[in-house]
């Protein structure tokens, strides 16, 4: 901890010499050695790195400042990760989320990724690991950069229009924010209108094998992305439920 903060002071690490293209990372945990540790490796990834070792204020800084990623242990004092996550998906925040869990807790990655989270890695963890998921995050939001000035034709459904390029997802005419996972789906959905695809399906096509057994992340997802796209979610007109199997986007909206 730098000299002159109390144990709760939000910690901004900057490096001036960097490229401009430095992003921005929040990371609330409570360990000092992890911090370090994730400081010195995320630097050399040219980020600049808020660190914040209290849960409570940790969910105000996500609220109110910008982040390219959000790195969120899951044991924290005052309020814990998963209500971090779930506080910032609440508040229709899509930036993308790293939970760290314990190893022994199965439960909190099971947890992390209902409740919104985009990956977890559990502790301990080699750095290796570690930078190797957060250049995938990063490579996924380049790609989506770069893609933006394409001409991709949009997917429109009725009220609802998905532009593939830009990430972007609008009903009538007000733009809906979805987490990256969130919008994965639905693309997947949409672009193959009728297919009717498991919860396993959906999961090993958007999450990755690794994830294997966790099933009602999906459910979670579906349940999210109704609430944003549905108008009446008693009688959903996009995402439809194929009883026995799993869901479908409807092939029937013009």
């Amino acid at each position: 901890m730098e000299a002159g903060t109390t144990q709760y002071d939000v910690i901004q690490t900057d490096d001036t010499t960097k490229s401009h293209a430095m992003k921005n990372v929040l990371l609330v945990e409570d360990d000092p050695d992890i911090r370090e540790l994730l400081n010195i490796h995320l630097k050399d990834l040219d980020c600049k790195l808020t660190m914040v070792p209290d849960g409570k204020r940790g969910c105000d800084t996500a609220l109110n400042e910008v982040f390219d990623l959000m790195i969120l242990d899951v044991m924290l004092p005052g309020m814990d990760g998963l209500e971090i996550c779930r506080r910032v998906r609440a508040a229709n925040i899509p930036t993308p989320i790293l939970m760290l869990t314990a190893r022994s807790e199965e439960i909190d990655k099971i947890l992390g990724l209902e409740t919104g989270a985009d990956d977890y890695l559990t502790k301990p963890f080699s750095v290796r690991e570690f930078i190797a998921r957060v250049k995938a995050i990063f490579r996924r939001a380049q790609m989506q950069n770069e893609s933006e000035d394409k001409p991709v034709a949009l997917k429109i459904f009725g009220e609802l229009s998905i532009d593939e390029g830009k990430r972007k997802v609008t009903l009538g005419d007000k733009r809906v924010d979805l987490t990256p996972k969130e919008f994965d789906l639905l693309l997947l959905m949409a672009s193959n209108p009728g297919k009717s695809y498991s919860r396993n399906h959906l999961l090993r096509l958007v999450w990755g094998y690794e994830f294997e057994g966790y099933e009602h992340t999906v459910n979670s997802h579906i349940n999210r992305l109704r609430a944003k796209v549905e108008k009446d979610l008693s009688k959903p007109e996009y995402i439809l439920t194929t009883w026995g199997i799993g869901y479908r986007f409807n092939d029937e909206i013009a």
